[in-house]
């Protein structure tokens, strides 16, 4: 099919409440490792990676030659029948998880897997209350929606029974109106007051991300979780660690976000880079947490062989390139670049992030700090026309995420930095113009 003929079928037959990026959607065709071509040959280095999703490279033939294996050795099975693939998968999974969580259940996406971290929360502390962060995000479902902490996407959600929503960690926007590290990270003693005051003061579990990836990679200060862990043994709850975006190496040097906190989770659930864009999701705890469960329990489609030799074929690789250690060095020169470009450029109000893992918030006005989502969209469309892919985010969706493969060089940094160097003055210089 033509561009065209794609784009007609996708507005008729999909739901319109599917959203695409760019005024002219860019219809992709095929990929390799970091590299990204439309379905007329243009061809873009992806720096954001599916979402935050391509852990080890597009079509990466290290994992794609095992996927290709395994769908001619066995393609389906469901959770009713063991097999070698999904047993190498959890046995890999207990090696390199925090703490002593060794059990898995292996779902389908961050969705499922957050959605099955809850239920268990519930189950093993027999009460029923959850505290969520603002701004986060948790997945598409009923639940998923109720957890999450942005109006836009609630919409089809009044109301979500058993969650409140706490202060999350935004420095860069306190809600406090305080500055760190003289605010003493008061937004993490909210999370109490939220529990004495909006619950019945013992609580099932406290989600959130280490870093909130859709809410614009807000990256809290280092005491923040070990406070709020504190505070949430205190009522009774489990601490669910929500690494659907962080996991996996992004952050650098450690295989989870949240080991960067030094804090050791109850139940950890990740997807997305797990299986570098095949379709898994997973939710990790301790045995007798996992035991807690007593009903009989199934998934047709979690633990598929298929996507489970992709996501121990994935892990593998990420352990053996020493691709964490990348992240971290490779990430490190990636944030110097970026804070140059917010030196050059005054739309840029704030760089932060970890590792592979980079936001900027762009804002009309540095004192006022005005969300600049306007200008957020020409960015992209400018960087997009030059051959880079990269994502938005935040609640006003003024914040542009950056989070390309683990195994990038600095060569592909500086193609990307100058990139949106010339993007910055193009729209820089587009809007004074428009104001003469």
């Amino acid at each position: 099919m033509t561009k065209d003929e794609i784009l007609k079928k996708h507005k008729q037959y999909l739901f319109p409440s599917i959203s695409t990026y760019f005024a002219d959607p860019l219809v992709t065709d095929h990929a390799s490792m970091q590299h990204l071509w439309d379905i007329e040959g243009n061809k873009y280095l992806d720096f954001f990676g599916g979402i935050v999703t391509i852990s080890v490279g597009h079509a990466n033939p290290r994992v794609t030659a095992k996927i290709k294996a395994q769908v001619d050795k066995l393609q389906h099975a469901s959770t009713l029948f063991p097999n070698e693939a999904i047993v190498a998968l959890a046995e890999k999974l207990a090696q390199i998880t925090p703490g002593e969580i060794t059990q898995s259940f292996l779902s389908n996406s961050g969705t499922e897997a957050n959605e099955t971290a809850v239920q268990l929360a519930r189950i093993h502390t027999g009460s029923y209350e959850v505290v969520a962060l603002r701004h986060g995000y948790s997945g598409r479902s009923a639940l998923a929606q109720g957890l999450t902490g942005q109006n836009s996407w609630r919409k089809s959600l009044p109301f979500a029974q058993g969650v409140v929503h706490a202060m999350n960690p935004y420095c860069y926007r306190c809600p406090l109106g305080k500055t760190y590290p003289s605010c003493e990270v008061a937004c993490a003693k909210d999370v109490e007051a939220v529990i004495q005051t909006t619950t019945s003061g013992r609580i099932a579990a406290f989600l959130a991300e280490p870093i909130q990836g859709l809410g614009g990679f807000i990256t809290p200060p280092k005491e923040y979780f070990k406070i709020v862990f504190n505070i949430i043994k205190q009522y009774g709850g489990l601490y669910i660690d929500d690494e659907v975006q962080t996991g996996w190496g992004r952050t650098g040097k450690k295989w989870f976000g949240i080991e960067q906190w030094e804090v050791t989770p109850d139940i950890i659930t990740a997807a997305k880079g797990m299986g570098n864009g095949v379709p898994i999701g997973v939710t990790m705890t301790r045995p007798e947490i996992a035991a807690s469960f007593q009903g009989l329990q199934i998934s047709t489609f979690g633990g598929n062989p298929v996507t489970c030799v992709a996501a121990k074929a994935t892990i593998d690789l990420i352990e053996e390139d020493k691709l964490m250690d990348n992240a971290d060095v490779v990430g490190r020169y990636f944030r110097s670049k970026l804070e140059e470009l917010k030196d050059k450029h005054d739309v840029i109000g704030e760089v932060r992030g970890m590792g592979l893992m980079q936001g900027i918030e762009l804002v009309r006005d540095r004192n006022t700090k005005e969300p600049a989502p306007v200008e957020t969209g020409q960015v992209m469309e400018e960087a997009r026309r030059r051959g880079l892919l990269i994502g938005k985010g935040g609640l006003f969706g003024n914040v542009i995420r950056m989070s390309p493969p683990l195994n990038i060089s600095k060569a592909d940094v500086d193609e990307a930095f100058t990139i949106l160097d010339h993007a910055f003055e193009t729209v820089s210089a587009t809007a004074t113009a428009a104001a003469r």
